[in-house]
């Protein structure tokens, strides 16, 4: 299959309805997790400004395991009690954090990520899959909107499984 991205344009919420048709037919027909999260992540760090790191983090039944990213090297290993991904996957809800320095129990895993948004993955019967995590190096990189955009694409990921 060949696929090719196409230039985003307009406003933030335009910009995001268009990588989410994207992302859709990059995920259309296939269902492994990695290839899908592989896919995902690249399209997501190549057709975004302003990021730094864009991945997946899988939960092995104990803590959340790096998957599928772009980016510089990442921590291997988060435990449900720490950092943004930590408490994405624990509070069961998008964690948007305009100045990662200031969360507290942040985990350090690029010094250059100074924003970032993480967004919970949990299967049709509820258990916890793993988190996507989009990182910025600029402080109050996300809005809303962003926010909104990327919850979409984690939808579209967990509806291709």
């Amino acid at each position: 299959m060949s696929f090719s991205t196409i230039a985003l344009t307009g406003s933030v919420p335009e910009r995001h309805a268009q990588l989410l048709e994207q992302a859709r037919a990059l995920l259309h027909g296939e269902h492994d997790r990695i290839a899908n999260a592989a896919n995902l992540a690249s399209l997501v760090y190549h057709a975004l400004p302003d990021l730094n790191w864009v991945g997946f983090y899988f939960f092995d039944g104990i803590e959340l395991v790096v998957g599928p990213f772009q980016g510089m090297p990442a921590c291997v290993r988060i435990p449900l009690t720490k950092g943004v991904c930590g408490a994405a996957a624990t509070t069961r809800q998008t964690q948007r954090v305009d100045d990662v320095d200031a969360f507290p129990g942040h985990i350090a895993c690029d010094s250059a990520s100074k924003s970032e948004v993480v967004v919970p993955l949990f299967g049709v019967d509820g258990e916890l899959i793993g988190v996507f995590d989009i990182d910025s190096p600029l402080l109050s990189r996300f809005s809303v909107e962003d926010q909104e955009g990327l919850e979409n694409i984690a939808t579209a990921y967990l509806e291709s499984l």
